[in-house]
């Protein structure tokens, strides 16, 4: 039986682990989107500041760190300081429950390479995620300029309807693996070396693409980044921002692209499940490990592949998109899947 200070201090290095980690991913994305971007531009990118520009980013996050905050006068000023604060902390605690790798055994005690194993883990993401928008009306409202308003509008209204048919999407994979905690659906996923394919939730399709879209949309990135459209609305919601505290909604928006993509991961492609290819026990260990970030950073090359290629969208297309395309065929799938496994798992009722 593990004391009460045992508990705490396992769970302290796992936050601290998680912050790190997450910190750390967001510096290296930010140096790859614009190196990759670059790349299918016929641009250089970043090359001064370290080996291949890797430290731009870092030199960036100093500047924003040091650079003076400047708070206009008609804010209201508590709101106007917790909104980035609110952006930030739910990105940070929604990875605390996705499983990078497969436990291992340490004396009596098994470790869980996650923060922790929520059995409603889906809807613990779902309802930080929404938190987001908080955030997002909190920044608009509180800047006491218009501009921010109306972005912060804008942006509420896309974050809902996109929320909506991501939750939808999730229907299927609960039905189909008839739980709702990560770890479980992970394992829901676990195959041999041959067929590992074969039962990845990725045969859901329709649920993996539909959700896949609706989370580039709720990152508010391009095609879908009508958040942050300069030409329209001077900077979006956080236009009254500067300093550490724009750069909280820079790392909150990094962050969220790296937690949806291995979100996706977990839930479709099979987490960190992967062939071992006979590796011995001194690196079989760590192999789930590699197999979940090589997934997971295939899924941000799309989101970069993705910017760097298709146009913004109008506003009412993307709205029309979401509420008129993606949430009815949501349903349509939830309808069909759940026959599907109603006939998988009862057969024909006439038989």
């Amino acid at each position: 039986m593990l004391s009460g200070w045992e508990v705490f201090l396992e769970a302290a290095i796992k936050a601290v682990a998680v912050l790190a980690m997450l910190l750390t991913v967001t510096i290296v994305l930010v140096w790859l989107e614009r190196k990759i971007v670059a790349d299918m531009q016929n641009r250089i990118g970043p090359y001064r500041a370290g080996p291949w520009g890797i430290l731009q980013t870092v030199a960036d996050g100093l500047k924003l760190f040091l650079k003076e905050p400047v708070t206009p006068r008609k804010v209201q000023l508590g709101l106007y300081l917790a909104a980035p604060v609110a952006a930030l902390i739910p990105a940070l605690l929604i990875f605390l429950v996705i499983p990078i790798g497969e436990p291992f055994t340490i004396g009596d005690r098994v470790i869980e390479l996650s923060g922790t194993d929520l059995n409603v883990g889906i809807l613990y993401i779902l309802a930080l995620s929404s938190m987001a928008v908080y955030a997002v009306v909190l920044a608009g409202w509180s800047s006491g300029s218009k501009y921010p308003l109306l972005g912060a509008v804008r942006a509420s209204a896309q974050m809902i309807s996109y929320e909506a048919a991501m939750g939808l999407a999730l229907i299927p994979v609960i039905v189909f693996t008839g739980t709702t905690s990560l770890t479980g659906i992970v394992d829901a996923q676990a195959g041999d070396v041959a067929g590992f394919l074969g039962v990845w939730n990725v045969v859901l399709v329709p649920s993996f693409v539909i959700f896949f879209i609706a989370g580039i949309a709720e990152t508010n990135r391009a095609p879908f980044d009508l958040v942050e459209a300069e030409s329209e609305l001077v900077g979006g919601y956080h236009t009254e921002y500067s300093g550490f505290r724009f750069a909280m909604f820079f790392l909150a928006e990094y962050i969220n692209i790296f937690n949806i993509s291995a979100i996706t991961v977990t839930l479709f492609l099979g987490g960190w499940h992967g062939p071992d290819f006979g590796a011995s026990a001194g690196i079989a260990w760590a192999l789930p490990i590699v197999w979940f970030f090589f997934k997971t950073f295939l899924l941000l090359f799309v989101f970069i592949w993705v910017r760097a290629t298709l146009p913004r969208m109008r506003y009412d297309q993307l709205m029309s998109f979401g509420w008129k395309r993606l949430i009815p065929l949501s349903l349509l799938w939830i309808a069909l899947s759940t026959l599907a496994v109603a006939y998988r798992r009862l057969g024909l009722p006439w038989t």
